[in-house]
């Protein structure tokens, strides 16, 4: 035990058993309501009761519960006009949190970026002087990275200078701002979410009104999830906090074995300010005891490579659950995709026989299948195709976002909205609800403008209906692409469609060849390109695209489902599909040899591939209730094997190798 974990043991012997953690909200009330009040770090393992806990400490202190100290600091926020802010990683963790708390008008929920674009949203002025202090902190970072180059400037780096400076012209000639990403179409002065909170923080650094203004709204502000905040934001917090003590306060609460995201801060822990409070949920309330011993291994390993600190502490199972089943299944990653789906159905087959879960049956299939990357999740979704064309149009957009951000590239809409909804309109022989029909019409507002004259109106409705039913013809089709399916709803012009995708439909000329270098691609033949392959998509796997997108289908990515939880999970590990760089499953299993840059990143303390990937499989291990399947396919399955065994992690008996 080191750093925050002695720390937070230094704080006192909590009860044994189920009620391990029964202090910790009276704990977290005397520091937010104490006489000056404290800051504190809630370290907060998975499935430990987070989001319980922040509940039951807003209850406390905004008066919903009857509390001694808490009633007199609901009072006092009510006499100022102020109220507790608290920040979500997530829409959905807001929409739990708020739904759990109730009504309550002394507590704002919202997620980080809604947090910062209300807090800076019309100062329009103050915006353009950020952004433009952020371009030139960008262009002398450029500068100075081209300056420690063996080879010096190159023309790269002076048409990035060029780039720079345009942006910066782009930034002065903007007059209003506003907090949209699509920046095609709403030009200049929309910000992405990522420059909402750069721009944020540097106006909470440098605007000493701001500064007040979110004191005297805000004297407490607690932010989940902090070690996938982004450092930026949350270093502007950390410095108002200690320039303001005793007016304003700060909450952290979350895990830092469980972030995935860069924008964090590598070590939460050791940013912690001295003379913070330190409480600690050491209970695991989600998942059966193997479980949770498995994860305890794994965040103890001493694995080669490894420079992330232990810090933390061993979670403890609730008392009644004391079972629970892993299994752990080796292939040859040689193997082609269809044989590597087929040999997973094998290992759901085991589940279901070592389980008796009929979640694990091949006719239920109601475990969830987590894999590293997106791309691998296509591939076992069967819409890698339409998961390509979506990323050469949109590629921030493409996928599903851990912050809830899953709405898909804006300019293919309608295709992922009412255009599949029409086609649920339509049953297996054919037939059509015609009520159905009306209503994504009028949700689509494609009735609005009809002619006031009877005829006119009577002609254009009968050239709805009729481009309604050619659609639903075609979508039935077997091996439909999807630009046959829209062929009829963009010649009748049934829905609103971004003129991009019109455009694109109507250009007759081929795509250009895929570029040798895609960093080098032209944005207007990248555009080209993904056009070319959406239309060329068959039509089915665009409702699978969708379910995907919107969390709905088996298949997640590890980063996705971080907060949630599953009964029965599946984990597939496989780096020659998954296509990425940043995490080897090979090299934290043994697989693989350490690449030259891990070694030089290990001797020099620096974050490597395997932190970053111990940090997912921490993640995805610890989302499983009663039984966990973990799937890897190892270049060396071996050399995986005999690491593995050297862990301990698993019994012999829980590892099987996939002939």
């Amino acid at each position: 035990m080191s750093g925050v974990a002695e720390a937070v043991a230094a704080v006192g012997i909590a009860a044994g058993g189920n009620e391990r953690d029964a202090h910790v909200v009276e704990e977290i009330c005397a520091y937010v309501t104490g006489q000056p009040p404290r800051s504190f770090f809630l370290f907060a393992g998975a499935g430990s009761g987070k989001t319980r806990t922040l509940v039951e400490v807003l209850r406390r202190v905004t008066g919903v519960v009857a509390h001694e100290t808490g009633g007199v600091f609901a009072r006092r926020l009510r006499s100022h006009g102020q109220t507790v802010r608290v920040i979500t990683y997530t829409k959905n963790a807001t929409n739990v949190v708020s739904g759990r708390l109730g009504e309550n008008n002394l507590t704002v929920v919202s997620t980080i970026h809604a947090f910062c674009w209300e807090l800076i949203d019309g100062f329009d002025a103050d915006i353009q002087e950020g952004l433009l202090a952020l371009k030139d902190e960008e262009l002398k970072q450029a500068k100075l990275e081209a300056a420690t180059k063996v080879r010096g400037e190159t023309d790269k780096d002076r048409a990035r200078y060029r780039e720079i400076a345009e942006e910066a012209d782009a930034i002065r000639a903007t007059e209003k701002f506003i907090y949209h990403p699509d920046k095609n179409t709403y030009g200049s002065g929309a910000l992405s979410h990522t420059t909402v909170l750069r721009v944020a923080a540097w106006l909470i650094d440098n605007r000493p009104t701001l500064q007040r203004i979110l004191e005297e709204r805000h004297p407490l502000v607690l932010i989940d999830e902090s070690q996938d905040t982004m450092r930026g934001i949350l270093d502007a917090l950390l410095r108002l906090e200690a320039a303001r003590p005793g007016k304003f306060s700060l909450g952290l609460l979350g895990d830092h074995r469980q972030r995935i995201y860069a924008d964090g801060h590598r070590d939460l822990p050791s940013h912690v300010p001295e003379g913070w409070a330190l409480p600690a949920l050491k209970m695991n309330h989600r998942s059966q005891k193997r479980v949770v011993d498995l994860i305890n291994a794994i965040w103890d390993a001493d694995l080669a490579g490894r420079t992330q600190a232990k810090t933390g502490f061993a979670q403890h199972p609730r008392e009644e659950k004391s079972a629970g089943l892993v299994r752990l299944f080796i292939g040859d990653a040689k193997q082609d995709t269809e044989a590597k789906v087929q040999r997973e159905r094998e290992c759901a087959a085991v589940m279901l026989k070592a389980t008796g879960a009929v979640a694990w049956s091949e006719d239920v299939r109601s475990f969830k299948t987590l894999a590293l990357e997106h791309k691998l999740a296509a591939k076992r979704g069967r819409f890698f195709e339409t998961y390509f064309a979506m990323e050469l149009l949109d590629e921030d957009a493409a996928a599903p976002k851990g912050n809830g951000e899953r709405s898909g590239p804006s300019m293919v809409r309608p295709l992922l909205g009412p255009a599949l909804e029409l086609s649920a309109c339509f049953d297996k022989l054919g037939e059509v609800d015609e009520f159905r029909v009306m209503n994504v019409l009028r949700a689509a507002k494609s009735l609005q403008g009809l002619p006031e004259d009877i005829d006119e109106r009577r002609a254009e409705l009968a050239k709805l209906h009729d481009a309604v039913l050619a659609f639903g013809a075609v979508a039935r089709k077997p091996g439909a692409t999807v630009r046959e399916v829209l062929q009829p709803l963009l010649v009748a012009g049934v829905f609103d469609t971004d003129a991009r995708l019109t455009d694109a439909f109507l250009d007759p000329t081929p795509p250009p060849d895929p570029p040798k270098v895609v960093s080098k691609e032209d944005r207007v033949d990248r555009l080209k390109r993904g056009w070319s392959h959406l239309f060329e998509t068959p039509w089915e796997q665009i409702g699978l695209y969708k379910s995907y997108l919107s969390g709905e289908a088996e298949l997640a990515t590890h980063q996705v489902v971080k907060g949630s939880e599953f009964p029965h999970v599946m984990v597939v590990m496989d780096d020659s599909e998954a296509g990425g760089f940043l995490f080897s499953y090979d090299k934290l299993f043994g697989a693989k040899e350490l690449s030259s840059s891990d070694k030089t990143n290990a001797e020099e303390g620096k974050e490597t591939s395997i932190d970053r990937t111990l940090r997912l499989l921490y993640v995805t291990c610890s989302r499983a209730e009663e039984s966990l399947a973990l799937v890897l396919w190892a270049s060396n399955p071996g050399a995986a094997a005999a690491a593995i065994k050297a862990t301990g992690w698993f019994q012999a008996d829980e590892v099987a190798m996939l002939a």
